[in-house]
């Protein structure tokens, strides 16, 4: 079974050509910091297949290693923190699976726990066993 993290951004107007490019800048260069080759990146749908209304879509797969869990979280949600703040005008919506995750203006999009080095080390020994 796996998880994912799913962001949809809409309002009533489509991109305009700066904020095109701005979502492909920070597309490009989150896509290019990434941790992990063989895991799942931020990954934008493409707008033409999109519902009316809605001018950013995406989702990321987490990976099953326990050890990659909260990098990847982390690495995805400051993605869609930096969309979101190239896009304010939107409704954004930002969730995985069942659980909604709250927009901070501060801080972006977070979850508890997912900078603690700590949780993280116990993720990673947890690797192989049931977490």
């Amino acid at each position: 079974m796996s998880v994912s993290l799913y962001y949809t951004a809409r309002r009533a107007t489509p991109l305009s050509g700066p904020e095109s490019a701005a979502v492909t800048r920070v597309v490009a260069a989150r896509r290019t910091s990434f941790p992990y080759e063989d895991e799942e990146s931020l990954y934008v749908y493409d707008p033409r297949a999109a519902e009316p209304g809605t001018v950013l879509d995406g989702s990321t797969k987490m990976p099953f290693d326990p050890g990659r869990v909260l990098p990847v979280i982390a690495h995805v949600l400051d993605s869609v923190t930096e969309l979101r703040r190239a896009l304010p005008d939107a409704e954004w919506h930002v969730h995985m699976d069942d659980l909604d995750i709250e927009w901070d203006e501060a801080e972006g999009y977070e979850l508890p726990g997912m900078r603690d080095a700590d949780l993280a080390a116990a993720f990673a020994e947890a690797d192989g066993e049931d977490v």
